[in-house]
């Protein structure tokens, strides 16, 4: 990977690091006229990311939010219907619950940023009926049709736990890893799992920022053929007949181009490197700020290896001296991008009307979270410029 920015130039929140070989998969996917999509880098992306997630299928598309889309129409949810979110997730997450007709549930988050499996169980227990072996919201009807579960910024989700509600109330459970390629458990009965593969099915993204990058794309993960078999039909307009174009069903121009996947490909070759050093510089910041009070980074769920994709900062203004809004515009003065954690789903102008469910530690890390930058080329000194700043800022200014 390349080297980070030098002292006097900005430091960028999450750069785009070329791997290697991205250049030359790019050429000879266009010298080999495969520019759009069924070109060999396609299924050369897909065994990649097979070997890295131990998925036994990953099928390629546009993007992570089109591949949670077709997981959730196939996972069942119809129009009128509920799926269980996170309120504390990219927006991305959710929306395409909506595409589907039917209405997000916003479940609040554990200590590390996840949904939080004793809140959906109590959701389900003080707030649902069950019927004919379904799930049913008692204020509105509405079926809970599915769970969807992210592992915020890398980190992995209690699985385990959620997996028990899910089977225990016959809803599907679909895992949104987009942000977490390379997470693993390391203890229990999940240990050595890859995030993605623990769920009805699981969603990947390689949009610009993540840890792996195509400049767009995702991927759908499953041990299920016939689901994978469904989920590239349907990613691939459901073409019944690709010589006389017959479309057996309502399908989805959801491809990945062989461009593009031959610039993951480059990019999955480096990310044993790339999570070294994700790893290495989050262990760098805990080091710079450990005696300054009334910040810490967020922790590691125990019994997980994460991919430490983002580095988030808690700032609690009353011990550090000065507010999360005050430190962001310090940095950013010193040319040091940072941004606050999203707008809670549940705040969102389009689902301002959905339900909210215990969602105050939720608005309580909105009030205080800012990520830090977390390139994978990230240097030391540039480790010791973001530092310094926080460092300064502590005790007020």
């Amino acid at each position: 990977m390349s080297d980070g920015a030098s002292p006097s130039e900005p430091i960028l929140l999450s750069a785009y690091v070329q791997g290697g070989r991205e250049v030359e998969y790019v050429t000879e996917a266009v010298q080999t006229r495969w520019i759009s999509t069924g070109g060999p880098f396609i299924a050369r992306f897909e065994d990649a990311i097979r070997e890295v997630t131990g998925a036994k299928h990953a099928v390629a598309c546009m993007n992570g939010t089109a591949a949670l889309h077709v997981l959730l129409r196939l996972a069942g949810v119809r129009p009128g219907e509920a799926v269980i979110v996170p309120t504390l997730a990219f927006i991305a997450a959710v929306n395409p619950v909506a595409y589907l007709g039917a209405h997000p549930v916003f479940i609040g988050c554990d200590e590390y940023l996840n949904i939080d499996p004793d809140l959906v169980r109590s959701f389900f227990a003080d707030e649902c009926v069950a019927s004919d072996d379904q799930l049913f919201e008692r204020a509105t009807g509405r079926r809970i049709a599915g769970i969807v579960a992210v592992h915020v910024f890398g980190n992995p989700c209690r699985m385990g736990a959620l997996m028990e509600i899910a089977e225990a109330y016959g809803v599907p459970l679909i895992e949104d890893a987009a942000e977490s390629l390379g997470s693993r458990w390391s203890e229990g009965p999940l240990a050595g799992r890859h995030t993605g593969t623990v769920g009805f099915g699981g969603v990947l993204s390689f949009n610009a920022n993540k840890i792996v990058t195509s400049g767009g794309g995702g991927m759908v993960l499953t041990d299920d053929d016939k689901l994978a078999a469904e989920v590239r039909h349907l990613t691939t307009t459901a073409k019944a007949d690709p010589v006389r174009f017959v479309h057996d069903e309502i399908g989805y121009n959801y491809r990945l181009t062989n461009p593009q996947a031959a610039i993951g490909l480059a990019q999955v070759e480096t990310l044993g490197e790339r999570l070294v050093a994700k790893r290495d510089n989050y262990h760098r910041y805990l080091q710079g700020i450990d005696d300054v009070e009334g910040v810490w980074l967020l922790g590691v769920p125990e019994g997980t290896q994460p991919n430490f994709w983002f580095y988030s900062l808690i700032v609690e203004p009353t011990e550090y001296g000065c507010d999360r809004e005050a430190l962001m515009h310090g940095l950013d003065a010193e040319g040091i991008q940072t941004r606050p954690i999203w707008l809670l789903n549940h705040m969102q102008p389009p689902y301002k009307g959905e339900r909210a469910y215990h969602v105050e530690r939720a608005v309580w890390f909105w009030e205080r979270i800012l990520n830090l930058p977390c390139s994978p080329n990230l240097t030391e000194q540039e480790i010791e410029r973001v530092v310094a700043v926080i460092r300064r800022y502590g005790g007020g200014r």
